[in-house]
């Protein structure tokens, strides 16, 4: 956090920036100049055709930025009509994703790698966990065999790195959900590919492909970031564990904790100024890039003053976005995030890590910053988490997600997800939706009960 806040010390709550290629922008630093970008589209407009030195031929044809910013026809590059049409499709086909059901795929995956592991005694939970889940559960979700993970998992990050490999990952993200449009034309199933084509608003395989890569990136970067820093947090900060496991928070409060302190995108592309304007006594011209400071935002202390306070229960942060585009898959990263954790201090709860805190390394880029590998140790065990298969599920008989979790708004920008108000101000934090139980073929013990049987054992 020292750097945004040598900027804000320096420029207040909106600072200029340079990007790769010495690219001129805007970084928005202050909570609520942040909720006054993203609530006022008719000002600061998410299609990038806008930008002034993509206009001006300023941008490279190679540039690493062009494949998270690029215009697409998705609903978020769209405002107005257009965007509600596209948010619309994309809202009520994942709507149809029973939340009970989704976490009865985490549980049952994470049940798999873990199995895969618990019988060494040591693992990475990083490159054999938190990276690989999200992306298993994602190929399910979206209609794809689950084989395809681990080399979208890898695509994905180089991706999101902004690498040399950008665009080649990218080019083969767009070839193999492109080859899954095709397919589900023909064998449709329960899979929000196959709602996408048969929502009555009627998505050319252009849209429907673009808003599979929407999902795909934002849900997979950013759900293996939160899960990556809850599992940090709950091995080494032992103020939070003794709270977690008193039962004074929950797992799921937990997660929303490190929403707050921790977002997965700390910095959040982008939007572009319709006309000239004015953010915090800044001149802002036509085509103007800005972007999104969620990381510093979630601490500014003009709406957080006690940046060490518990904020459990408290849904306001920016990690989810706000306004017409906030992220629509929020409660499916909620619920793929919590269910795992909770399923592997179960099945582990003498996990601890085996290397020094100071030893853990991070991974940053402009957008993102999370633990290269969480290495830890247990005590050996076999493989016995494997759960019956979920029941398959018709198009026509999938449950849908209650109306109350679902928005006219548009998901986190490429790649990314953004994030709400505080209290007063945010629907989350004055409505805030629980997330359901784990079901399961079982009665299961919380994790902490596992861990009291451990000790007592021992």
């Amino acid at each position: 956090m020292s750097m945004f806040e040598q900027l804000r010390s320096k420029h207040g709550a909106v600072a200029p920036v340079l990007l790769t290629g010495d690219l001129p922008a805007w970084l928005v630093l202050g909570y609520r100049e942040i909720l006054e970008v993203v609530r006022t589209p008719s000002r600061f407009s998410n299609d990038s055709r806008l930008w002034s030195e993509l206009k001006e031929g300023r941008v490279p044809a190679d540039s690493p930025l062009l494949p998270v910013v690029a215009w697409r026809p998705d609903c978020m590059s769209a405002d107005g009509e257009e965007h509600r049409r596209l948010r619309e499709a994309i809202n009520e086909s994942m709507g149809r994703f029973d939340r009970r059901g989704v976490r009865r795929y985490v549980t049952r995956f994470s049940n798999r790698l873990i199995d895969d592991f618990s019988g060494a005694g040591h693992a990475d939970l990083i490159s054999q966990f938190a990276q690989q889940l999200p992306m298993i559960v994602l190929t399910q979700l979206l209609g794809m065999p689950e084989e395809y993970g681990p080399r979208l998992v890898e695509a994905a990050t180089e991706l999101v790195k902004g690498s040399e490999k950008a665009l080649e990952s990218n080019a083969y993200i767009r070839e193999v959900l492109g080859q899954l449009v095709a397919r589900k034309h023909t064998a449709p199933g329960s899979d929000l590919a196959s709602w996408l084509i048969d929502h009555r608003a009627g998505l050319d395989d252009d849209e429907i492909l673009n808003h599979l890569w929407l999902v795909l990136i934002a849900a997979n970067e950013n759900t293996t970031s939160l899960m990556a820093s809850v599992l940090r947090m709950v091995l080494t900060d032992q103020r939070f564990r003794a709270s977690l496991a008193g039962g004074h928070m929950t797992l799921p409060d937990a997660v929303e904790q490190v929403l707050w302190d921790e977002p997965p995108t700390i910095v959040v592309p982008a939007r572009w100024a319709t006309d000239d304007t004015e953010l915090d006594g800044n001149p802002i011209k036509a085509g103007d890039m800005l972007l999104l400071g969620v990381a510093a935002g979630n601490f500014d202390v003009e709406i957080r003053p006690d940046t060490d306070a518990a904020m459990y229960g408290n849904r306001s942060h920016l990690s989810f976005g706000g306004g017409p585009h906030e992220c629509p898959g929020r409660e499916i990263a909620r619920a793929i995030a919590d269910t795992a954790i909770d399923t592997l201090l179960m099945r582990l709860p003498d996990l601890e890590l085996s290397v020094p805190e100071s030893d853990l390394n991070w991974r940053s880029t402009t957008w993102t910053r999370h633990l290269v590998a969480i290495p830890v140790k247990f005590a050996p065990r076999r493989g016995t988490g494997a759960e019956p298969e979920p029941a398959e599920q018709t198009s026509q008989s999938a449950p849908r997600i209650p109306p109350s979790s679902q928005t006219a708004e548009d998901s986190g920008p490429r790649g990314v997800s953004l994030g709400a108000g505080p209290a007063p101000m945010s629907p989350e934090a004055e409505s805030p939706v629980p997330s359901p139980s784990v079901p399961g073929p079982r009665t299961r013990r919380t994790w902490w009960a596992s861990v009291k049987r451990w000790l007592r054992r021992g």
